[in-house]
C-alpha cells in the first residue's frame, strides 16, 4: 500500500497487551521522564538533549503533547501498570519517505533487559498495521546500536537496501540504516 499514514485516532491513545500499557505522556510524568532520559545510553543513541533535567523534560512533554494533539504522530510512555513510565515508543511519518510509519523507542537504564522495547515494538507494529496505514513500518537505527538491532530482529524487522538516512543531532551527522518490518513489501538485506 502506498497511501500516507494517518495519525488521527481517538485521544487519549492507549494500547495494551503483552503485559504492557502504552499511554500518552501526562504532566505528572516529569520526574520519571528525567529519570529515564538523563542517561548516557539515551544521550548516545537518541537526539534527546543532555543533560536532561526538569526544564528539558517540560519542553519535551509540551512538544510530545502538541505532536499528539495535531495528529503528527504519537509519543507513548511504556508502562507495565498504566502508571509509571519505564520507557517511550514513538510513531510518526517516516522522515526519509512520509508514506512510511517510523518507530523509535528508548527504555530507562533501570528497566533494560526486561523485554520492554521488544514488546512495545510488537504492540505498535500491530497498531500501525491496523490503524495507521502507510507503505511500511520502519526503524532507523545507527550502525553500532546493537541493542536496537537485536530488538529489530526479534520483532520481525530486517535491514533494507534503502539509502542511509542522514540526520543532524547534537552537532554531528548521524547515519541511520532503515529496517523494515518483514510483513511489509520491499527489498531486504540479511
Amino acid at each position: 500500500m502506498d497511501s500516507r499514514p494517518t495519525f488521527d485516532f481517538p485521544r487519549p491513545l492507549r494500547i495494551g497487551g503483552l503485559g504492557l500499557h502504552l499511554r500518552e505522556w501526562s504532566d505528572d510524568d516529569v520526574e520519571d521522564l528525567v529519570a529515564l532520559y538523563d542517561d548516557p545510553e539515551i544521550d548516545r543513541w537518541t537526539p534527546v538533549v543532555s543533560p536532561f533535567d526538569t526544564e528539558a523534560a517540560l519542553a519535551y512533554l509540551a512538544a510530545a503533547q502538541q505532536k499528539n494533539a495535531e495528529g503528527r504522530g504519537a509519543q507513548l510512555a511504556i508502562t507495565t501498570d498504566g502508571a509509571r513510565p519505564r520507557g517511550e515508543i514513538l510513531l510518526f511519518p517516516g522522515t526519509a519517505d512520509d508514506r512510511d510509519v517510523e518507530l523509535a523507542y528508548g527504555v530507562g537504564a533501570a528497566h533494560r533487559g526486561l523485554g520492554l522495547a521488544t514488546r512495545a515494538v510488537r504492540l505498535v507494529v500491530d497498531f500501525a498495521h491496523r490503524r495507521v496505514g502507510g507503505r511500511r513500518v520502519v526503524l532507523c537505527i545507527e550502525d553500532g546500536n546493537t541493542a536496537s538491532e537485536a530488538v529489530a530482529r526479534a520483532t520481525g524487522f530486517a535491514r533494507t537496501d534503502d539509502d542511509p538516512v542522514i540526520r543532524t543531532a547534537k552537532g554531528r551527522d548521524v547515519v541511520l540504516r532503515t529496517w523494515s518490518h518483514l510483513g511489509d513489501d520491499g527489498p531486504h538485506l540479511g
